[in-house]
């Protein structure tokens, strides 16, 4: 039997880096899903089922949440994309988990990650809930470290 531990670590202590926007800080990270289609291959002959083959690679978004503020870097960003000015607003976006003890554990690194989605928060009077407002973005690639 063995010995060997294995270790996990809290979700609430990571940093979003994004090149370019420094005044950024968020509350929430929602990390993408990473998903192989499968593709199904049928040949004649084999009656069994049919060949599984994996095909394209399906990205998901990547989703931050923050505190509404007066820094309007975010929503810049997102204004430079809907004035179709795509190659001004790609960015590298990291994000970066750290342990207890303050050392990195883990990090993702988004190439090419522009704004697809700003969504405003839900204001309710009576309520004392931070309001959020959040921000999808896509990417061409992820490499997880």
């Amino acid at each position: 039997m063995s010995n060997n531990r294995v270790e996990t670590h809290a979700a609430h202590q990571f940093v979003v880096q994004i090149d370019g926007i420094s005044s950024a800080a968020f509350t929430e990270c929602t990390l993408p899903s990473l998903e192989v289609e499968v593709e199904e291959e049928k040949e004649g002959g084999y009656n069994e089922g049919v060949h599984l083959l994996p095909g394209r690679v399906l990205r998901g978004t990547l989703t931050l949440k923050r505190g509404i503020s007066t820094d309007q870097a975010l929503i810049k960003w997102y204004n430079e994309v809907l004035q179709g000015q795509l190659g001004k607003a790609l960015r590298q976006v990291s994000v970066i988990l750290y342990s207890l003890e303050g050392q990195p554990v883990a990090r993702w690194d988004f190439k090419n990650a522009y704004p697809t989605k700003w969504s405003s928060p839900t204001l309710k009077t009576g309520e004392s809930e931070l309001a959020l407002e959040s921000l999808e973005l896509a990417y061409e690639s992820v490499a997880v470290t």
